[in-house]
């Protein structure tokens, strides 16, 4: 069994910060791609950052500079730095991997429990 455990959400002011961190676990063979989606009351979930375990790194359009996705492959671990949030970055922030269970032949997408962002003064 798979897992992947948020943490590091929570309530700051505007122009704040928060850090993101996202943890796998379990009977991991290989992860491939690690990233941040969020999802806002009444819209879609949509990409935050995804980052390859090559290290390639692909932002949504509206991080423009202010996110840091980083990886420590050694340790299954995804992070999120969030700097100069905004109200519009409030939402639900979901820690996504692509992963080989011991048990499958190919990768297969695993989703976290999520962690509630709320950037309000």
């Amino acid at each position: 069994q798979v897992q992947l455990v948020e943490s590091g959400g929570g309530l700051v002011q505007p122009g704040g910060s928060l850090r993101l961190a996202c943890a796998a676990s379990g009977n991991i063979y290989r992860i491939w791609n690690m990233g941040w989606y969020r999802q806002a009351p009444g819209k879609q979930r949509e990409l935050v950052a995804t980052i390859s375990s090559g290290g390639d790194i692909n932002y949504g359009d509206f991080v423009k500079g202010r996110f840091t996705i980083s990886r420590v492959n050694a340790k299954n671990t995804v992070d999120l730095q969030m700097d100069s949030l905004n109200p519009e970055d409030t939402a639900i922030y979901y820690c996504k991997a692509v992963i080989t269970p011991r048990t499958a032949w190919s990768g297969q997408p695993y989703w976290g429990q999520g962690t509630q962002v709320t950037i309000s003064s």
